[in-house]
């Protein structure tokens, strides 16, 4: 296990070197640049003023190179927007609203998935089944910036239910300011895992082992067989949904007023704020691969004969 675990993170590092670089890459070969101001233009004296304090009239390679000797050591960098503020202070100023936001979807949109898909299941080819089907691929194919539209018109404007936040973080808002955002983010991941939910409770009532028990009521055979069997694809799906709950919703950010970490991460790139770019870009990969890696482990105590790393 620890071999494993050791391997792994190896590999997460070349993850983020690559990443790192790929992204240095891309953001110095997009034509403009932090210093383009179209609004109130800087003299070329000054940008080129600018461009020597940051480094930005070297080569890519050589300001990656040069962030990544800074990084290892906790230093990620100021900000070009903000002035004299470091990246990590306004990471962490920002991150708050979408850990709230991405733990609210999560806490109702994963439950009621799971439960949604095993009835449709259990009801296969119902009224009942076709009903949660239909409603789940609805909340997949319609576009996130769809469904927050008529959320907004419905439940903002014409029910009067629920308000804008004020750009503040959403733990110092009221429940009415933060319900209907939590509710918008989580309906792709109520869709998506009772679709997936449904596909793998069939295949597993279809085994020779659920259709011929014995002595057990039906209940009881889907808790103690079917569930145990569904818990390593529903950990799996669990991963990428986590990761992307914690790292924010750009539409729902923005849409709703909230200071998130999508919503900066926007903001950074129409401002070419570099280091806060290639920061938020680190963290997301980061928390990818640490998601991915914490699933494979969650695995082997699910089940017992999992082995890491090829094992028997």
């Amino acid at each position: 296990m620890a071999r494993y675990i050791l391997g792994r993170l190896a590999g997460l590092v070349f993850v983020l070197l690559t990443v790192s670089f790929l992204t240095f890459f891309l953001m110095y070969n997009t034509p403009g640049g932090p210093f383009d101001e179209l609004n109130q233009p800087l003299s070329p004296e000054a940008k080129a003023n600018m461009m020597r304090k940051y480094g930005l009239d070297q080569p890519f390679y050589v300001n990656w190179w040069n962030w990544l000797t800074r990084a290892v050591q906790g230093d990620f960098g100021e900000s070009y927007y903000y002035p004299k503020t470091r990246v990590i202070d306004l990471f962490a100023r920002y991150w708050g609203s979408s850990l709230m936001l991405g733990f609210l979807a999560v806490a109702w949109s994963f439950p009621l998935g799971v439960v949604l898909g095993i009835i449709a299941a259990l009801k296969r080819n119902t009224i009942v089944d076709q009903a949660i089907t239909t409603i789940a691929l609805i909340t997949v194919t319609v576009p996130i910036i769809s469904l927050i539209f008529f959320g907004i018109a419905i439940f903002i404007i014409g029910l009067k239910w629920f308000g804008f936040n004020n750009g503040q973080p959403l733990y110092q808002q009221p429940a009415n300011a933060w319900v209907l955002p939590a509710f918008i983010f989580g309906l792709g991941t109520v869709g998506a895992l009772t679709r997936y939910t449904r596909s793998g409770m069939l295949d597993v009532l279809g085994q020779d082992y659920i259709r011929t028990a014995k002595g057990l009521g039906r209940a009881l055979v889907i808790m103690k067989h079917a569930m145990r069997n569904m818990l390593i694809p529903l950990v799996t799906i669990f991963g990428p949904v986590l990761a992307n709950a914690i790292t924010g919703s750009t539409f729902v950010e923005i849409t709703f007023a909230i200071p998130g970490i999508g919503r900066f991460f926007l903001e950074s790139i129409y401002t070419r704020d570099y280091p806060v770019i290639i920061f938020t870009v680190i963290i997301a990969a980061t928390m990818l691969s640490i998601t991915n890696l914490l699933i494979d482990i969650a695995y082997t105590l699910i089940d017992p004969r999992v082995r890491l790393g090829g094992g028997h």
